[in-house]
């Protein structure tokens, strides 16, 4: 696995792995089984909190699964009750945030894909005098709309490390495909992997939500261009898709994938995929809920004004045996 980097995200990380490693509620062997087996160990003994979530996800996507394991696993081992609400459509992730400030919850997690979309209510909340941590999207907001800090990758730097991996790879026409429309980071990555990919891309929007049409959509293209020698995949699901586009087509093209689950360890395994893009998804959850609570119990602010970056790390077929175990569980 290789994690790629820049100087930002060298503090980033180092931030993160002191927070990761300060904060659990107790250390040794015994902590360490009980997160091999996915409890948590004694809740802390702090006054109970709620803690409330509201992503931009669409329906079956494996990684919010992920997303979702690491922030209930935190909230178990915090004495926190966690709550969860998604919708892919910014007006009515709006709608679900002013409903979690109106249960006056005791901090909230947004993710900011439609940053537009989200402004006021993000902003409402923090009125409203609950702390609010931004993960995943739509970093560069989410200092302006007064989160306390943004958890996840940068999506530029992860895009061009893409880019850099498919020139490393000799490929020479790349096919990005936005499994959303308007999803801020989704573009971002394809501007990123444009930016430092010394072939030609294109970008290719399908409706994620609709697999059939997915497939459809990039196999048509793959018919219409033979030259297409590269497909990236802007989320595990769709790399499945692509993957069955690709075959059905006759394409000889590479299929390489942002984020991890088991199915695509699988596939990186057989070789359908040649690598993906590790952002730690686990993380992202596990890290908002546990610094909302150090926030609370400890008044502790993490980043600096920075993101706390969980991402980006190269992962290949080489990487699989390492990693079958923790995507089996759900935790990768």
């Amino acid at each position: 696995m290789r994690t790629v980097r820049s100087v930002r995200a060298v503090a980033a990380a180092l931030a993160a792995l002191a927070l990761a490693a300060g904060c659990s509620g107790s250390g040794g062997k015994k902590s360490e089984e009980g997160a091999a087996s996915g409890a948590s160990g004694k809740a802390a003994d702090t006054p109970r909190m709620t803690i409330g979530m509201v992503s931009h996800s669409g329906e079956g996507d494996t990684f919010w699964d992920i997303v979702q394991t690491g922030a209930e696993q935190a909230a178990k081992k915090d004495n926190v009750k966690f709550l969860y609400a998604n919708d892919k459509e910014g007006s009515r992730q709006a709608e679900l945030v002013r409903s979690m400030t109106d249960q006056k919850v005791d901090g909230l997690i947004v993710t900011l894909a439609k940053p537009q979309a989200l402004q006021s209510a993000v902003r409402a909340a923090v009125k409203a005098g609950i702390p609010v941590i931004t993960i995943n999207s739509g970093g560069e907001y989410s200092q302006r709309y007064g989160a306390l800090t943004h958890i996840g990758q940068d999506e530029s730097v992860a895009g061009r490390a893409v880019g850099e991996e498919l020139n490393r790879r000799g490929r020479e026409k790349a096919l990005c495909v936005i499994h959303e429309q308007g999803n801020v980071s989704l573009e971002d990555r394809c501007a990123g992997v444009k930016k430092a990919f010394d072939g030609t891309v294109e970008n290719l929007n399908v409706d994620g939500t609709n697999a059939p049409s997915s497939q459809s959509s990039i196999e048509a293209k793959l018919q219409s261009d033979k030259g297409i020698d590269a497909i990236v995949t802007l989320g595990a699901p769709m790399a499945a898709i692509s993957v069955k586009a690709k075959d059905q087509a006759g394409s000889k093209a590479e299929v390489a994938t942002f984020d991890l689950n088991a199915a695509v360890v699988k596939s990186l395994k057989a070789k359908d995929i040649t690598f993906a893009v590790d952002q730690q998804p686990y993380l992202q959850g596990y890290e908002a809920v546990d610094l909302l609570w150090l926030n609370r119990t400890n008044a502790n602010v993490l980043g600096g004004g920075r993101p706390v970056l969980t991402g980006p790390a190269l992962v290949t077929g080489e990487d699989v045996p390492a990693l079958e175990k923790y995507t089996a569980r759900g935790t990768r």
